[in-house]
């Protein structure tokens, strides 16, 4: 007797920025989903990570997803965060206001819609964050994952995003390309690679995702993870927490109409973070502290959100054998 499986669809995930708690929203999204599921994430046909998605799409992409991921065994809540804080804010020495002025400040008086904190000296040196994916990802951090990968960074010569991992881009170690995709402005300097300065993907988008655009044939199911682009607010929020939201949600809404267009069969599934989970992910998403509370949270929201039968619908569909 013979037993027939049916083969799995062609699957796109975009993992975009959101912090120390948009990475801990990333790694419980995907848990769940492999978890109802079966999936495997590191199994997609392309990934596309920007900031936090970046460091998690080292961890998708070595095979080492798991409840380790976050809280290691024997850990307290405040040795995880102890531990997070000791790899992400590493001190730097405060260099670069030339930099800063020639491509911040001056940029921005001649195009206004280039923030002016491009370039600005950090207090922190995203060498650390590197260090951390070599320590996350050993298998892959010096060379780059085999599966398509893609991590967005801000080129600040040629003031235009960079796609490490397609061939538009230079051709560099993983743990490079997430420091340099992880460069928050005013909170890290920039990262150096190969005499080139580069800050967080997101400044251009949270997300980034009409880069799988790039994938040589149309994706069956797209499943994109948003922690900056959430549709309800939490009591309570700080002004600033709407307008990033509506400036992600207004990106990735022009993204996902370009993917329409090009593959109009394809399925989209965007999962974001609740009022619930925004309740603990913020006012700081860059906040170590943080970090357990939204992996529990998100694993909670998560379970009541893939039940429903929309979402469920999609997720059986093309990721169920």
């Amino acid at each position: 007797m013979s037993v027939l499986f049916l083969p799995v669809s062609r699957v796109g995930l975009v993992l975009g920025g959101g912090g120390v708690t948009g990475a801990s929203y990333h790694l419980a999204a995907l848990l769940a989903v492999e978890m109802a599921t079966g999936w495997e994430p590191k199994t997609a046909d392309v990934i596309v990570g920007t900031s936090a998605g970046a460091f998690a799409a080292s961890i998708v992409r070595s095979g080492t997803l798991s409840l380790d991921s976050i809280v290691k065994k024997g850990e307290r809540q405040e040795d995880v965060a102890r531990r997070i804080r000791s790899w992400v804010y590493r001190k730097d020495h405060i260099h670069g206001v030339r930099r800063w002025i020639r491509y911040g400040v001056l940029p921005s008086f001649r195009r206004p819609g280039l923030t002016s904190v491009i370039g600005a000296p950090g207090r922190y040196d995203p060498s650390g964050i590197a260090d951390w994916v070599a320590e996350q990802a050993p298998s892959i951090a010096d060379t780059w994952p085999e599966r398509p990968t893609v991590i967005v960074a801000y080129d600040l010569e040629e003031q235009h995003r960079t796609a490490f991992g397609t061939t538009s881009a230079p051709v560099v170690p993983l743990r490079d390309a997430v420091a340099a995709s992880s460069a928050v402005p005013i909170v890290f300097s920039p990262y150096e690679i190969e005499g080139k300065n580069y800050v967080d993907g997101g400044v251009v988008s949270g997300t980034n995702a009409d880069l799988v655009l790039g994938n040589p044939e149309p994706l069956d199911l797209l499943l994109v993870l948003a922690p900056m682009a959430a549709e309800e607010q939490r009591r309570r929020a700080h002004f600033y927490e709407s307008m990033f939201d509506r400036v992600g949600r207004s990106a990735l809404h022009d993204e996902l109409v370009a993917v329409a267009t090009a593959w109009p069969a394809t399925d989209t599934l965007v999962l974001r973070p609740t009022p619930a989970v925004l309740a603990v992910m913020r006012p700081n998403p860059m906040d170590p502290e943080q970090a357990v509370p939204t992996f529990i949270r998100t694993l909670a929201s998560l379970r009541t959100k893939l039940a429903g039968p929309e979402v469920w619908q999609v997720l059986e569909h093309h990721l169920v054998s």
